[in-house]
């Protein structure tokens, strides 16, 4: 028992130098980033939500060969292009069962969609996985839905 007390002062010597001085503590705290400065430093969002697509009749097969290189990319970890749910659901007849811009919002805008659409939300109880930021541009996108349209059987 003699010997244990021997090192009491030495274990609250480096207990106390361990736990730094109230200035050092101070210090930190100011150079931490305050709130909004988190906010700021986080990824923004695709950008404005998209109201309106103009649709092309007959298909540009130059927009369906560089959705299908997005897809090969991006997309097809997570969607079949049949009816087969992988990670997310198949792309099968998407295209009418859903409108262009609907297409378009969840592809560049999964946050907002996920938020405010029931279907969206629909999509994620079912997928129990949300759809992560693909960094896909409004223009991309589009070409996307080129080649979606293209699988579901449009000419």
């Amino acid at each position: 028992m003699k010997t244990s007390l021997k090192f009491l002062p030495l274990i609250a010597t480096l207990l106390l130098a361990g736990c730094g001085s109230k200035e050092e503590a101070e210090a930190e705290a100011e150079q931490a980033p305050t709130p909004g400065e988190i906010v700021a430093s986080q990824p923004v969002p695709h950008g404005p939500e998209i109201k309106s697509v103009e649709i092309t009749n007959p298909l540009k097969q130059d927009w369906v060969a560089a959705g299908k290189t997005t897809y090969d990319g991006k997309c097809m970890p997570c969607h079949k292009l049949d009816t087969t749910k992988l990670v997310g659901p198949g792309w099968k007849d998407v295209t009418k069962r859903r409108t262009p811009v609907w297409i378009l919002n969840m592809i560049c805008n999964t946050d907002m969609m996920l938020s405010t659409d029931a279907e969206a939300q629909k999509q994620l109880e079912l997928c129990l996985v949300r759809m992560p930021n693909q960094n896909v541009t409004v223009e991309d996108a589009r070409k996307v839905l080129e080649f979606m349209r293209s699988n579901d059987g449009e000419k």
